[in-house]
């Protein structure tokens, strides 16, 4: 239960960060591509802080960079609205980024070894968790876009960050980490061994940054699509993060049900193909209820291929295999809102969208060719 405030914990700052980029942009006075710039210092900051909390886990135990990184997270939330231009704010972001990275890798390596002591495959129920806080936290910035500014807002997550980073980690400190046995490296015989582990960890992760590239467009450019494409006012465009995430919620909710009787493969094919044919439809939807489906569809298509992927690292090559996942899945997420702004300055914000599409299609397509590297255990 400790672990799993966690992910909500992540899900709901995030989101609130997110639903206030609109009134940040205006603040800084930023360009959409000014602000895609800026928007990479989260990219920056989280993947080059991901390979070194591999390393801090293994060292220090994943229970307590968890706990050390939801300090940073809730402490560096409080910094974008203070900035006035997008360089300002890009280097905040740096922060802000470092701590995000941090806490995901570190949270998702606990995860990865109590998933192997309980035996099933409830990796999905803690991201879950993390699309339900992201539901809360954009739902609850719509309602106060119009009362509170971003930075009574933002500070006010700060207080509430390390409020439940206190409750929970004192839970989380108090319980070592199981250390469950990783699987003997593959004959040399056979081609295996120390490179083919790489290599399939690599392939977990190219299939994670597919989809978790969606996810980061979605949360930072979603609400903008809907207020400058379609003409919503602000409290309705922040409610479109609201229904991506609460479909992702529903999906991971059912999603050990799902892998326990369909297996990975079949489940990470069926969830590329719905995510792409969802979000052509949100990204060029003439209505906005039109659009809020296709956000649905493709929030119910993305919701278990982020967390197979991540966990079977995990499984594979320890915290190490969860931190070189989670660096191209993330960075996938991270890196997706700075080329959506570039392609939309080149062409428009909707038809930079169509790429999420593409790239679930190609995270399908990977998952059917590779199937039986991708099965393993269920």
């Amino acid at each position: 239960m400790a672990l799993t405030l966690f992910f909500a914990l992540d899900g709901f700052l995030f989101a609130g960060w997110v639903v206030r980029i609109p009134a940040i942009k205006e603040q800084t006075g930023a360009s959409a591509g000014a602000l895609g710039l800026a928007l990479l210092g989260v990219s920056a900051g989280a993947v080059a802080t991901m390979v070194l909390t591999g390393r801090l886990c293994r060292r220090f135990g994943s229970h307590l960079v968890t706990v050390v990184a939801g300090v940073l997270m809730s402490a560096g939330i409080a910094l974008p609205p203070l900035t006035h231009s997008a360089t300002a704010l890009g280097l905040v972001l740096l922060v802000f980024g470092a701590a995000y990275g941090g806490i995901n890798v570190a949270m998702n390596s606990a995860a990865v070894d109590l998933v192997a002591a309980l035996r099933r495959p409830v990796m999905p129920g803690f991201h879950a968790a993390f699309s339900l806080g992201g539901m809360l936290g954009a739902g609850l910035g719509g309602l106060v876009a119009g009362h509170l500014s971003p930075t009574r807002h933002l500070l006010l997550l700060t207080v509430a960050g390390l409020a439940v980073t206190a409750i929970a980690g004192r839970t989380l400190l108090a319980h070592p980490a199981p250390r469950p046995e990783r699987p003997a490296p593959a004959p040399a015989a056979d081609g295996g061994g120390p490179r083919r582990g790489s290599r399939t960890v690599a392939l977990f992760g190219v299939i994670a940054l597919c989809t978790a590239y969606g996810e980061g467009a979605l949360a930072d450019w979603g609400a903008l699509h809907l207020q400058q494409d379609l003409g919503v006012h602000a409290g309705v465009a922040a409610a479109g993060y609201s229904v991506f995430a609460l479909a992702m919620t529903l999906g991971r909710l059912s999603g050990t049900f799902l892998l326990e009787r369909l297996g990975q493969t079949t489940a990470l094919v069926a969830g590329g193909a719905a995510a792409a044919g969802g979000m052509l439809l949100g990204a060029l939807a003439p209505t906005v209820w039109a659009a809020l489906a296709g956000f649905a569809v493709t929030g119910l298509g993305l919701a278990n291929i982020f967390p197979v992927a991540v966990g079977r690292a995990g499984e594979l090559a320890g915290p190490g295999g969860v931190a070189a996942a989670s660096t191209f899945g993330y960075g996938g997420m991270l890196l997706g809102p700075p080329v959506i702004g570039l392609l939309a300055d080149a062409s428009s914000l909707p038809v930079a969208l169509t790429t999420v599409a593409g790239l679930a299609a190609v995270a399908a397509a990977i998952a059917f060719a590779t199937r039986r590297t991708v099965s393993g255990p269920r």
